[in-house]
């Protein structure tokens, strides 16, 4: 495989994030980590089997990103791709990044990491305050 079928199906893979996100459809949203994946915000990390009830307490609404930037190395990358996040009831955005690793499986390329940044009207970029989730996390 090429260094540029690598990036189209490491974009293709975040595609799927974005608007399996945007649906709602969590099976989907799970299927492009690897078994082992976390995902990072709100100052935690949460294993994929928490990232059900983490994306139930979210607001739901549009995932706008951008074009990664991505580094091959091998079977593994790392990349950063922005986000603009619309919700839904009252249009209300919140815009970031997100930082991943990639992994190549047996099943094609897939999140091992992904951790979010959000950029506040301030300037200032940090992970988030702990949300409604946090609060029934045992």
């Amino acid at each position: 495989m090429s260094d540029a079928d690598d990036l189209m199906e490491i974009q293709q893979l975040l595609a799927r994030y974005a608007v399996s996100m945007t649906r709602g459809d969590i099976d989907r949203v799970l299927a492009v980590f690897t078994p082992d994946g976390t995902y990072s915000a709100f100052g935690d990390t949460y294993p994929l089997d928490e990232f059900p009830a983490l994306i139930a307490a979210a607001p739901k609404g549009l995932f706008l990103v951008g074009t990664a930037q991505v580094d091959l190395d091998g079977d593994n990358a790392t990349g950063t791709q922005p986000l603009c996040f619309v919700e839904h009831a009252e249009h209300a955005m919140r815009i970031g990044y997100y930082n991943d690793t990639y992994t190549r499986t047996a099943d094609g390329w897939r999140l091992r990491t992904r951790s979010m940044t959000f950029i506040r009207r301030s300037g200032d970029h940090d992970s988030g305050r702990p949300h409604a989730f946090e609060q029934t996390r045992s």
